[in-house]
């Protein structure tokens, strides 16, 4: 991306030139978020990778190290980038471990998720389907567009726990295989940047109790009559772009749902 002068910052600057951006009704801060932003969507700088230095990003921009810095602390609130100290910024990735447990919700009575160890997944279909209209719109497609629909089972300690349908966009994850979300051994959202480029960077869930049908009872080896938790989740990248619905039944007689509010 070019560097761009700002008004706000070069009040020499002329306007309605070609090529020179007017100052929209937003504070400068926010035109220069959204800049970084379009760079974090484009690929210019992948996922665990250092951001330019604010200085280099003031320059850039042709507006003041305050002006990035303020960007920076909204990017960085909203879990898009992280501040290490003495290193820089970089581009959050689900590779991290406190990112993983940003999504992961589901935690065990007793003990710690990182003692438990990650689940062990058996995935029971992987195809490309037609989007039905519920997909569809949960995903922002056309019905009978293409997507990925899998069907997998989470264990932990060889107790099946989660029984989870997941639906795709076909175009922006096409080729993946059963073989790829059974055997990747970090986070599955982490799969789906290194090998797609899709990083889902927010979520929202719908949660509800609900009795299992046969099939679902069979595949998590309960009773017809054992509650579960169903949880529905739809993913989105940058600028709100929807690019997985997950539904997931979650057994809870050794497990437990958990959320920070803040």
């Amino acid at each position: 991306m070019s560097s761009l002068p700002f008004a706000a910052d070069n009040p020499a600057a002329p306007q309605g030139t070609a090529g020179v951006a007017t100052p929209a009704f937003s504070p400068l801060y926010q035109q220069i978020k959204g800049l970084i932003l379009q760079s974090l969507q484009q690929g210019e700088w992948k996922p665990g990778e250092a951001i330019p230095s604010e200085m280099e990003l003031a320059a850039r921009f042709r507006v003041s190290q305050g002006t990035v810095r303020k960007a920076i602390d909204e990017l960085a609130a909203e879990n898009l980038v992280m501040r290490r100290q003495g290193k820089g910024t970089f581009v959050s990735t689900h590779a991290e471990q406190h990112v993983q447990y940003r999504f992961l919700k589901l935690l065990p009575d007793t003990g710690d998720a990182r003692v438990e160890g990650p689940a062990q997944r058996r995935v029971i279909d992987c195809r490309r389907v037609r989007a039905n209209a519920d997909v569809a719109r949960a995903l922002a497609l056309r019905s009978g567009d293409a997507v990925t629909q899998a069907r997998r089972i989470l264990s932990f300690a060889g107790v099946p726990t989660i029984l989870e349908d997941i639906w795709l966009p076909g175009q922006a994850f096409k080729g993946l295989t059963a073989e790829q979300l059974a055997n990747y051994q970090g986070p599955t959202y982490a799969m789906f940047e290194l090998d797609f480029g899709v990083r889902m960077v927010r979520a929202e869930e719908k949660i509800r109790a609900v009795l299992p049908d046969e099939e679902q009872a069979q595949l998590l080896q309960i009773t017809p009559v054992t509650p579960l938790l169903s949880v529905e989740r739809i993913a989105y990248t940058y600028n709100d772009v929807p690019m997985e619905l997950r539904r997931g039944l979650y057994r809870t007689d050794t497990h437990h749902y958990r959320n920070e509010l803040s």
